[in-house]
């Protein structure tokens, strides 16, 4: 049993398809307390999207991790090397401004069913810094959005569930 997460074996990762991402810093330590950390990596994985062809529908970054909600937007939207590109371009930035590694080497991937509901996972995104008890209500929280709608609508949207 190998001791990190892998890709699915039968599934090419290619295509319209929606992931549940999760990116974990290096030794945990609580990287995105601040703004300047999470817009110099959120600045690289909205590069990335645009590059690969995908929708960022939801990210909240956490203090030791981020969870991404992303969809591909064309047939040759890969996800594996959005994950790859994503972390090596924003691992390099972040150790070129503080002198240290970012990422874990391994992430965790959800690929989404076709009966699963967007909304759901782009509630249960939104929702952890209210489960970490770091703020009481979202709209408190800095580092939760959306490239494709604003945190309003994201927020009105989980009101209408």
């Amino acid at each position: 049993m190998p001791r990190h997460p892998e890709h699915l074996q039968a599934f090419d990762y290619l295509g319209p398809h929606r992931y549940s991402l999760r990116f974990c810093t290096e030794s945990r330590r609580p990287v995105f307390t601040d703004a300047p950390a999470v817009e110099l990596v959120l600045k690289h994985f909205l590069q990335q999207v645009d590059e690969q062809g995908f929708a960022l529908l939801a990210y909240c970054f956490m203090p030791d991790h981020v969870h991404l909600l992303i969809e591909g937007l064309r047939a040759d939207s890969d996800c594996k090397r959005f994950i790859s590109r994503a972390k090596q371009f924003s691992g390099f930035y972040y150790s070129q401004q503080h002198q240290r590694r970012l990422w874990q080497r391994y992430g965790y991937e959800r690929v989404m069913r076709d009966d699963e509901a967007t909304i759901d996972a782009a509630r249960y995104i939104l929702a952890n810094p209210l489960r970490a008890e770091l703020v009481k209500d979202i709209r408190e929280y800095p580092f939760t959005g959306s490239s494709v709608v604003t945190i309003d609508e994201l927020i009105e949207d989980l009101r209408t569930m």
